[in-house]
Formats: structure tokens, C-alpha cells, sequence
């Protein structure tokens, strides 16, 4: 099956939701994104999908809570209000966003190195590109690891 683009450079990432979560069969126990995600129309997707879902995506600095805060407070309202109490280093920590982070940069190191397109057409093709594309980035740190 050839690789779908959800979002080009200039789309809405925090739109995209749906059909992230589209192909999910069984339940999803998180959702984790960068700050295009914090959203109170990305939180009420993940909410309506899947009602037990975390969702971890670090607010904005200027984020303010929501108008039902104090009565029925979203995910989002708890995450500003964590923050709050925790300041944002510490609610990063506590939420695994730091996860998220690592994943975010080893994706960016990727696309750096080999580009963030396939240049083959044939889904064999495309599969051994991807699986060398996969031990680059895995080759590089290990010669940089110190033994």
C-alpha cells in the first residue's frame, strides 16, 4: 500500500486527527503530539473516539484554560493546570512528552541525512528503501556511542 500524506508543510496538523486515528482498530490508550495539537476540537476527536485516551500534547505558553474550567475541566485544563503546579519541566517530565521529543528529533536527523520523500515507485522498491533508510540514522549513533 503506497505511503499517504496526512499534512504537507502548510496543513493544520491540529485537523488531522481523524484520520490519524482512522486506521486504529482496538483501543488507543494515548494520543501524543507536538503544540499544533493542543486543541480543544483535537481533544474532543480523541474523546469521542476513544473515551479512555490520554491526550499529551504540551500547550502553548500563552494557553489559557477553557471557559468550563473550574466546573467540568477538559484534559487540556488539567494539563494547563499541571503545569501550573508542576511548572512546564516538570509536567513534560511527568507526562512523557520528553518521549515524544526524542521521537520528533530522530524523525528531523532522518530527513536531514535522507530526505523526507521515497524516491522508488513499486512497494518492494519502497520497502528496502525504507529499511535502509531505517539503518542510517541506527548506524550513525552507534559510531558515536562510546564502548
Amino acid at each position: 500500500m503506497p505511503a499517504r500524506v496526512l499534512t504537507g508543510r502548510d496543513a493544520d496538523d491540529g485537523l488531522q486527527v481523524g484520520p490519524l486515528l482512522d486506521p486504529m482498530d482496538g483501543p488507543v490508550a494515548s494520543f501524543t503530539g507536538d503544540g499544533a495539537f493542543d486543541r480543544d476540537d483535537a481533544d474532543a476527536e480523541v474523546a469521542a473516539r476513544h473515551p479512555g485516551a490520554a491526550v499529551v500534547a504540551p500547550p502553548r505558553a500563552n494557553a489559557v484554560p477553557g471557559e468550563p474550567a473550574e466546573t467540568a475541566p477538559t484534559q487540556r485544563d488539567a494539563r494547563l493546570r499541571h503545569i501550573a503546579e508542576r511548572c512546564r519541566m516538570g509536567s513534560q517530565r511527568a507526562s512523557g512528552h520528553g518521549r515524544r521529543a526524542l521521537a520528533e528529533a530522530d524523525i528531523a536527523r532522518r530527513k536531514r541525512v535522507i530526505g523526507d520523500g521515497r524516491r522508488f515507485q513499486t512497494d518492494g522498491r519502497q520497502r528496502a528503501e525504507v529499511a535502509i533508510a531505517a539503518s542510517v540514522p541506527n548506524r550513525m549513533l552507534d559510531l558515536g556511542r562510546l564502548e
